[in-house]
């Protein structure tokens, strides 16, 4: 039976040594990991990596900027479990055979991906396009082409289903998680909520999109997960998120980095923490990573509750916890925007923000800051607590800037939490010497017990950590400069912290 206290356990856990310390890049020490037997992604990503998970010819539809339609698919869950079936429905315009190689994403001596298996070749077709539905909604009904039963020796993770078409060799992607019940140190939570938000296949049906403008913000508006992923449409032009949301530009080189470290991690979606409030008590701490916009209350109270019980979480994030949805179906695969988690007035970056309820619960009641202001915008982050536990070891002085770690979406409008610490406050820019008015703030408060609750206050602190293969710096309203030892040391902190060290 699956022990619940979150204090208990880890009173109960030991510290290993050993593995860590040989993976730990750019010259970081990597911390003693926690763990409740062998500690599976160590000993995972001892397997031989490959760079052939990468995309090599990809091609786009200039007529809808983001479709490939050349071959396209998604899959029939976002996370599913070992011995769970994963069906894939792919669509070949002009039809071609095709064929389906799996891989799992983490460290792999610095390769990223693992391969899992070759599937096909399968005989593609033309999928027709879905006709627009209620609330503008694209729902596609396509044939499945394959169906995966997910062995029991798979290691929770994010994967993903390269697809290769057979006339020209056109390559895309379909993303899934393989999720576990394990006791772990950490869970990694994938925001594939906001991916499907801004997600604009075919051509202009995100949630963004009412048929009038690019960036609406209300309501009235459904996407859903039955359809593919378009490429995603601002900030990064990358191609390999043909398929796979947002994952490869904001959440790929924090696992990259968590696995090279030996952390020991379990993955789950954004559906997860919906439906399985029980399954985040299972972890020392929950990793909120990139760009977490959209969220179900539910979501909201399942968090707020593993926090009560003693679990920590890391908001290494911006524009988390903003958008309110609703689930458009029992299983969460469709959703539409009904509400903010800020109060009225809070944001003026979108006009149509303000038709939607503005109630609490507020984000900066769970994360300690919130998206505020202009929302968009970028900054430096600035130290303003030497003295704070987050600092160790980094030598940083009150002050001192790590250069372009704020962006492009932060968080500020800090909550009247008791022992909450603000430490590290700056304004916000739109370029270069034009301060938009904004102010970021990055947070810490304690938990009830001996947990602790981190917001990073912006959606690239991953760029810091880490530069696997295929990953691009974004750039816009200022930019990061890439790996850090000072953002490592401090990622290195908080997780030794969510683990009571």
């Amino acid at each position: 039976m699956m022990n619940t206290n979150p204090v208990s356990r880890r009173a109960a856990v030991k510290a290993l040594a050993g593995a860590a310390g040989s993976l730990a890049l750019n010259g970081v020490a990597a911390p003693l990991a926690h763990d409740r037997g062998p500690n599976k992604i160590r000993l995972e990503n001892l397997n031989p990596g490959t760079r052939d998970w990468m995309l090599t010819k990809t091609r786009i539809d200039p007529t809808t900027r983001y479709r490939s339609p050349a071959i396209e698919g998604y899959a029939s869950r976002t996370s599913v479990s070992a011995g769970q079936y994963l069906t894939f429905h792919v669509s070949t315009n002009p039809a071609s055979d095709f064929t389906i190689d799996i891989y799992r994403m983490g460290f792999y001596g610095g390769k990223a991906g693992r391969f899992m298996r070759h599937m096909g070749p399968f005989k593609g077709r033309v999928q027709p396009d879905p006709e627009v539905g209620p609330k503008r909604e694209r729902l596609c009904q396509w044939e499945p082409c394959a169906q995966l039963l997910i062995p029991e020796d798979w290691v929770s993770g994010v994967y993903l289903a390269k697809l290769t078409e057979l006339n020209e060799g056109i390559q895309s992607y379909i993303i899934f998680i393989v999720r576990d019940q394990r006791e772990a140190s950490y869970l990694f939570q994938c925001s594939d909520n906001t991916w499907q938000a801004y997600n604009r296949w075919p051509s202009q049906f995100s949630l963004y999109d009412d048929g009038k403008s690019e960036w609406y913000w209300g309501g009235g508006v459904r996407v859903g997960f039955n359809r593919p992923y378009g490429k995603y449409c601002q900030i990064v032009d990358q191609p390999l998120s043909i398929g796979s949301g947002e994952f490869f530009l904001w959440e790929y080189p924090f696992v990259y980095w968590l696995e090279a470290h030996g952390y020991d991690v379990s993955y789950i979606s954004n559906a997860d923490t919906h439906f399985d409030r029980a399954g985040l008590l299972r972890a020392d701490g929950l990793l909120s990573v990139g760009h977490d916009e959209y969220w179900t209350i539910q979501m909201y109270r399942n968090v707020e509750a593993a926090i009560l019980a003693g679990v920590s979480v890391g908001f290494f994030s911006g524009n988390a916890v903003c958008g309110r949805i609703l689930e458009g179906d029992p299983k969460l695969r469709s959703f539409e925007r009904v509400g903010v988690y800020g109060p009225p007035g809070g944001t003026r970056e979108f006009v149509s923000m303000s038709s939607l309820k503005h109630e609490r619960p507020y984000a900066n009641e769970l994360v300690g800051a919130h998206s505020t202001g202009p929302v968009t915008g970028g900054a430096d982050w600035i130290c303003t607590r030497p003295d704070h536990w987050i600092y160790r070891d980094t030598r940083m002085k009150e002050g001192d800037r790590i250069p372009g770690l704020i962006g492009w979406e932060w968080h500020g409008d800090p909550a009247p939490i008791k022992g909450l610490e603000i430490v590290a406050t700056g304004p916000t820019q739109d370029a270069p010497g034009k301060p938009n008015g904004g102010v970021y703030t990055a947070t810490t408060y304690p938990g009830p017990k001996t947990n602790i609750v981190f917001n990073a206050a912006t959606c690239w602190w991953a760029d810091g950590l880490a530069e696997p293969p295929g990953y691009l710096h974004p750039k816009v309203y200022t930019e990061p400069k890439g790996l850090d030892p000072r953002v490592q040391q401090i990622t290195h902190n908080v997780l030794r912290r969510m683990l009571g060290r």
